[in-house]
């Protein structure tokens, strides 16, 4: 499949934040999909994230209008791939609409190959064009992998969190690297996010290939 257009692959933690590009346009079409950049499409969610705080959001406006809209086709100039938690629901953490924004879910936000396969979906084939990880505080994927937790098939996802326990445990004694910890739990949150970015990018030549067309971070 050929990419279509280049995409920045983001690294965003919510919880470190405290118009709309659709103009007066209810739901993206293609055109304006094709017409977005990735600068101004971050900036959408980020200012959602704003009215989120502010508990001004929008995103239940004519609903049954925005079902209508979008049952023809969809045009989303986004995927996010978050976290399970049901603290951080990312269509309303971000106040987006029916239509704007492909979400990926799995605790701790990692990556793997149904994962990547969502995200090439997304951007080469549906024309997205950002990708985004989210992070988030007090993540329980994060407290687990911290305390070493071994249940079932969480096992094996926790090792995925690893790597990144053990990135950031040299800056604290060992009696402080513990769930217990929020400065600890924190650092590894944000050690996460940057290495579920540099595996997305490793781990898929296709969304390499975009990024490095446009100009992502």
């Amino acid at each position: 499949m050929k990419p279509q257009s280049p995409i920045p692959l983001v690294l965003f933690a919510v919880g470190l934040l405290g118009q709309s590009l659709r103009g007066e346009a209810l739901v993206l079409d293609a055109e304006a999909q094709t017409a977005l950049t990735p600068d101004a499409v971050l900036e959408n969610p980020l200012a959602g994230n704003e009215r989120y705080v502010r508990g001004e959001l929008t995103l239940y406006e004519s609903v049954p209008e925005q079902i209508a809209a979008t049952a023809g086709g969809q045009f989303p100039q986004a995927i996010i791939l978050s976290c399970v938690d049901s603290r951080v629901p990312v269509e309303m953490v971000f106040d987006q609409r029916i239509g704007d924004v492909f979400v990926a879910r799995v605790a701790g936000n990692v990556e793997n190959v149904d994962i990547l396969g969502s995200m090439e979906f997304a951007t080469a084939a549906a024309g997205s064009k950002l990708v985004m990880v989210l992070g988030h505080q007090a993540c329980g994927a994060v407290k687990g992998a911290c305390d070493h937790v071994q249940l079932g098939n969480l096992t094996a996802l926790l090792e995925k969190i690893r790597p990144s326990v053990v990135a950031v445990q040299h800056e604290f004694p060992a009696e402080a690297r513990h769930s217990g910890n929020p400065a600890f739990v924190d650092r590894v949150v944000r050690a996460n996010i940057r290495r579920t970015v540099e595996d997305i990018r490793r781990d898929s030549p296709l969304l390499a290939e975009l990024e490095a067309r446009g100009n992502g971070t």
